[in-house]
C-alpha cells in the first residue's frame, strides 16, 4: 500500500543482461506506465555473480512481503532460486526446451 493507503504492485525480477550481468530489479506499479521497458532507476543490483543477485532480489523480495504484513496484507511468496533461473538459460544456449 502507498502513503495514501491504495494498493501498489510491486514487481521484482531477475535478468540476464549482455556481457554476462545479472540485474534485479524492483518497480512500483509498472502496470501504470506508458513505456514497458525498465528505467535505469527500476535497478537495484548488477553483477556477474548469481548468488549476489539471487540474495539482493530475495533481500527485496522480503523487505516489500514485510511491509505487506505490517500493511495487513500478508503475502505467501516463494523465494527466487538458482535452478529456477539455469534451468530456461541453459534451455535457451543450448537449445533444449525447458
Amino acid at each position: 500500500m502507498d502513503d495514501t493507503g491504495n494498493d501498489e504492485r510491486v514487481v521484482i525480477w531477475i535478468e540476464r543482461k549482455a556481457g554476462a550481468v545479472w540485474a534485479v530489479g524492483r518497480a512500483v506499479n509498472p502496470h501504470l506506465r506508458n513505456d514497458s521497458a525498465p528505467r535505469r532507476d527500476d535497478y537495484i543490483f548488477e553483477g556477474y555473480e548469481l548468488e549476489d543477485a539471487l540474495d539482493c532480489a530475495n533481500a527485496a523480495l522480503e523487505d516489500d512481503l514485510t511491509v505487506s504484513e505490517r500493511d495487513g496484507k500478508p503475502e505467501r511468496l516463494r523465494p527466487f532460486t538458482r535452478d529456477e533461473l539455469l534451468k530456461p538459460l541453459e534451455a535457451w544456449f543450448f537449445g533444449r526446451t525447458a
